[in-house]
């Protein structure tokens, strides 16, 4: 298990990769775009929704009501879930992105909520891909967002995110699931049905890894293992 050495405050750390990040949930009656005064864009939506992916508008939000207190807080954290490296549509998952930070963030929002994590798993899905230049990206941008709002129908999905294709065409994309259960019923719409035949004519190459998300007892460790079924 990977130990958590320190915990930040529950802000939103800043990165020092210069890669982007997922915006964190703000308040607000409607799912809106604006920009600071310094001109970054932000989205905001209802204290009830949360922004769990690239995808902003109402299908494809995280409602946290349907969510118990453990679930909420992990889904709050990784809100700033983001790339290290550069190389992560190749390189190890555990090392491509920020977890200590998201688990520090996990663990101070849980000691500021009074709340007492208990270890328990949750259940993620790893896809590596390669497009040749001939794909059309603008099609498989459109089933994947409606891939995304199939899934979200379950409010099992507690994240989704995806890069940018390197130069190689190689890329990267993530769920994490509160169970594997949650998962199954995603797979079966109409649109993840659509999503998978197209990677037979838009892939160059595609693999699908599966693992098990493990945060122990009070967010001291972590780690990320295989998934057994």
């Amino acid at each position: 298990m990977q130990k958590l050495l320190s915990v930040v405050s529950p802000k939103a750390p800043a990165t020092s990769s210069g890669l982007s990040t997922t915006p964190p949930h703000l308040e607000s009656s409607n799912v809106v775009q604006s920009f600071t005064s310094d001109g970054i864009a932000q989205t905001t939506a209802p204290e009830n929704l949360l922004i769990v992916s690239p995808y902003t508008s109402r299908p494809h939000l995280l409602d946290l009501t349907l969510l118990n207190h453990a679930q909420v807080l992990l889904a709050k954290a990784l809100t700033i879930l983001t790339p290290v490296v550069e190389t992560y549509a190749t390189s190890p998952y555990i090392s491509s992105f920020n977890w200590k930070a998201v688990f520090g963030l996990l663990a101070a929002s849980a000691e500021a909520d009074g709340y007492v994590w208990k270890e328990q798993s949750f259940y993620v899905v790893i896809f590596r891909s390669q497009v040749p230049p001939s794909t059309n990206r603008s099609e498989l941008a459109a089933l994947d967002e409606k891939s995304h709002a199939e899934a979200m129908a379950g409010d099992g999905l507690l994240k989704y995110w995806f890069g940018t294709p390197d130069a190689e065409g190689r890329n990267l994309a993530t769920c994490i699931w509160r169970k594997h259960e949650d998962a199954q019923p995603g797979s079966s719409g109409e649109g993840h049905k659509a999503a998978m035949r197209a990677t037979i004519k838009m892939y160059t190459e595609w693999q699908v890894e599966r693992r098990k998300l493990l945060v122990g007892e009070k967010v001291e460790d972590w780690d990320i293992i295989p998934w057994n079924d």
